[in-house]
């Protein structure tokens, strides 16, 4: 195997990139700036995930994996900095963790044929892969995420929001505006009405937003937010004591960091997810022998187990079982980014598989085609419990309304093909 290190570091770079080794799979990831609380967690559970599996399994497939790792302080030129210093070393994929970023990312990926992984975030319209051919959102997109919020609201009305009011407080940024068209046709639909209040980055200042939400007494408060907004948003809520089983957070606003600065005054927040919670599953066990007590785990292990690092061990799990089907698919461990986007295609993370992975019941099953780049776009329910200090699960995996978000992501990618002058590929 191939694992010599070069010792050229890249402008921005955290570590030495790789000389073209095996399998390289950069991390754009941020630990600086007013979101690195968050973008330390995921990055760290990103890296361990790969740790754990050359440290346990000799790599993939008999492969070492290089994670070269580029802070991007989540600024979308620092992001395409980043790509453009590491595509070089052999990269297979990248999962910049940025709305803004994917954005920049999309059109360069296509031309230089490097899949783009952007678990629960990006360009929900890249789920049609028969125009974006190598962007993967699955499992669940911002469009899954605003249609699982109102399901679980219509449960929680006997089906009937005919007359509700609905607070949309978001990011003012592609990545909060992300839901706003989908939640629309959701109130057209189920005669709910939307408010929508945007939140200027990074949001620490919220009096106003929340002023307005308590002259206006919406039934029910939906947050699209990221770092110190979504603490200060819970912050505001309890203030105006705004009954916090009604708050929902989309999965990037449900986090340790998000509800702990506010004590007892976040007990019963809630928010969606994609994935489960907590470490009460095998592969923690495996984690800890591997990678946390021989001391290699990613800034020492400090979060592990947390939500956002739970995230980043599975947007690494993800591409490794893509990197394993590609490997089969060639018939070469050495495989190529084209043909990892080759693996993404086919990929199929059933339940059974997960379990064999030491995550039973994590997520759902991950099944991606040339058109459905998106999976099945499921997610459940989450709960905050201050005084355990915990999240808690409180809903299975459901199914989002296809009915309202399958011409949607028709109309958009679209949109996008016309504009940039692709012809969608026969799937």
């Amino acid at each position: 195997m191939k694992t010599k290190l070069t010792a050229l570091v890249a402008a921005g770079m955290m570590a030495a990139a790789p000389a073209m080794a095996d399998l390289v799979v950069p991390n754009l990831s941020y630990r600086t700036g007013p979101y690195g609380a968050n973008g330390t967690q995921y990055a760290d559970g990103f890296n361990d995930y790969f740790t754990l599996l050359n440290e346990r399994d000799g790599g993939i497939g008999g492969e070492i994996v290089q994670v070269p790792e580029c802070e991007t302080a989540y600024n979308t030129e620092k992001g395409v900095e980043c790509y453009e210093s590491t595509k070089g070393s052999g990269a297979l994929v990248y999962n910049p963790l940025s709305t803004g970023i994917t954005y920049q990312l999309i059109p360069k990926v296509s031309v230089d044929k490097i899949p783009l992984y952007t678990p629960g975030y990006g360009r929900t319209s890249a789920k049609n892969g028969k125009v974006f051919e190598w962007v993967f959102n699955a499992p669940a997109n911002y469009w899954d995420g605003a249609s699982g919020a109102i399901n679980y609201l219509l449960a929680e009305n006997g089906g009937d929001l005919n007359g509700k009011k609905i607070a949309l407080v978001y990011h003012n940024s592609a990545y909060g505006k992300e839901p706003i068209r989908t939640l629309q046709d959701l109130a057209a639909k189920h005669g709910f009405s939307l408010t929508e209040i945007p939140v200027d980055a990074p949001g620490q200042e919220q009096k106003s937003q929340w002023l307005q939400i308590r002259r206006d007494k919406p039934d029910y408060v939906l947050i699209w937010g990221w770092g110190v907004m979504n603490q200060a948003a819970i912050q505001e809520a309890a203030n105006i004591r705004f009954p916090m089983e009604n708050f929902i957070g989309i999965w990037w606003s449900g986090s340790e960091v998000d509800v702990t600065p506010v004590g007892a005054g976040a007990n019963g927040y809630k928010a969606l997810t994609f994935h489960g919670v907590g470490t009460e599953y095998p592969i923690y066990g495996d984690l800890k022998q591997y990678v946390i007590d021989p001391g290699k785990a990613s800034q020492g292990g400090e979060h592990v187990g947390s939500v956002l690092y739970s995230r980043g061990m599975y947007a690494a799990l993800v591409i490794s079982e893509a990197i394993r089907k590609a490997q089969e698919l060639a018939g070469t461990s050495a495989i190529t980014a084209t043909q990892l986007r080759d693996g993404f295609e086919q990929l199929d993370i059933t339940p059974a598989r997960l379990e064999e992975l030491g995550l039973p019941d994590f997520g759902p099953e991950i099944k991606m085609t040339c058109d459905n780049h998106g999976g099945s776009g499921m997610s459940r329910m989450q709960q905050w419990d201050a005084a355990a200090g915990k999240w808690n699960l409180i809903t299975e995996f459901s199914e989002p309304d296809q009915e309202v978000l399958a011409p949607l992501i028709t109309e958009d990618s679209e949109a996008y093909a016309k504009e940039a002058g692709i012809t969608p590929r026969d799937c």
